[in-house]
């Protein structure tokens, strides 16, 4: 019979959770729409009909497709893309595409086919099977717990995350206990059941709190609302207006920013305990030092990887500021502009003050636990 220890019972464990994630309902379940949703080779277009103005095409494409999986497999059906000229939400098919469509099917006769978009399932599957294979083979066994951990968190943010918004509960309560449980599986999955590990959960936790404060203090300084949020309105029309929306926004900026403070907790705990393997003499002094001087070059460049990591939403809209040479000082006082920085800076600073918490707790923790390791061997 094998022995399992600690670690590999808490990998199965979060494995276990996974599964029952995958199976817990949210509570808002899919629409019974009589639908056949289907892959489907678009095999003609006729773009007679499609008219362009500039960059924007508007009218409709015709559109024939041959169904290659489902019931109606084989089956040819004509249908209809129509285009409102909006480059973000238009979709132009040609010959050889494969689309995701959506059939109303009636006493055997095909009443509505609705085109939803290109099929993507299989190429994002492969995507995700290229990044497991290349994990897996760097890093081994962690490279497996680094999945699990990146499901369990995928899952977590669909099953108890997002439902938990939709029916109203506390978005600050919530997006905190679910950093709890994200941060608890990833850290003691890659670093074991230790306290190297609790080191790392703690600063980690520490850091989100202070954040989650600081958001709430500078959100409302700020004077930024919820509908900053793209498809915030949305929700408010389908019938979810007792949301808030405000609340949802600020949960995000520390649920944004909780990742690289764990990067930083970790990174931190690793270095002061190889050091303390290192010298098994070290004071609880110096390894606190030494956790500080590991933690501001990691500050120093993660922030500047969280101001990379959000700049990509603000691109355009910066850029349309610069084309139309709107004042500095106006864009700065725009409530998306304003949301931005909120964003980044309350995420940089979860960041600084993750190290030298991080730092005194590894300090504390670990040099306690090397003496008493010392101690119990004589």
């Amino acid at each position: 019979m094998v022995k399992l220890n600690r670690n590999q019972i808490f990998v199965i464990v979060i494995a276990l959770v996974c599964g029952l994630l995958y199976v817990l309902p949210t509570g808002f379940p899919d629409q019974e729409d009589g639908y056949i949703r289907s892959k489907a080779l678009v095999v003609n277009v006729d773009d007679t009909y499609v008219y362009q103005r500039g960059v924007v095409k508007t009218g409709v494409q015709s559109v024939i497709l041959q169904v290659v999986d489902g019931p109606l497999k084989g089956q040819q059906i004509e249908t209809t893309n129509t285009l409102m000229g909006k480059l973000e939400l238009d979709k132009i098919f040609q010959a050889g595409d494969y689309v995701l469509v959506v059939i109303k099917v009636e006493n055997g006769r095909i009443l509505v086919a609705n085109l939803i978009d290109h099929y993507r399932l299989d190429v994002e599957a492969m995507l995700f099977g290229l990044f497991a294979i290349l994990l897996f083979w760097y890093a081994g066994w962690t490279g497996v717990k680094a999945v699990l951990s990146f499901v369990f968190t995928i899952l977590v943010f669909w099953k108890v995350l997002w439902p938990l918004f939709l029916k109203g509960w506390d978005p600050i309560i919530v997006s905190l206990l679910v950093v709890c449980a994200i941060v608890a599986c990833v850290t003691f999955l890659i670093a074991g059941i230790s306290r190297l590990a609790l080191v790392a959960f703690l600063g980690t936790m520490a850091s989100a709190v202070v954040a989650c404060v600081l958001a709430l203090v500078f959100g409302k300084l700020f004077k930024v609302h919820g509908a900053v949020i793209p498809y915030a309105e949305t929700l408010l029309h389908v019938g979810f207006s007792n949301l808030n929306l405000t609340k949802i926004f600020l949960a995000g900026i520390f649920l944004a920013s909780s990742g690289a403070m764990m990067d930083v907790a970790m990174d931190i705990a690793v270095s002061v305990e190889e050091l303390i393997v290192k010298k098994p003499d070290i004071t609880c002094s110096e390894a606190i030092a030494s956790g500080m001087k590991v933690g501001r070059a990691v500050v120093g460049t993660m922030t500047t990887t969280l101001l990379l990591a959000y700049s990509g939403s603000f691109t355009a809209l910066m850029m349309v500021f610069m084309a139309q040479g709107t004042p500095v000082v106006n864009m700065l006082n725009l409530t998306y502009v304003a949301a931005e920085i909120l964003h980044t800076l309350v995420g940089s600073l979860g960041v600084v003050l993750v190290a030298p918490l991080t730092a005194l707790l590894a300090g504390r923790l670990l040099v306690r636990q090397s003496a008493f390791t010392k101690l119990s061997l004589k």
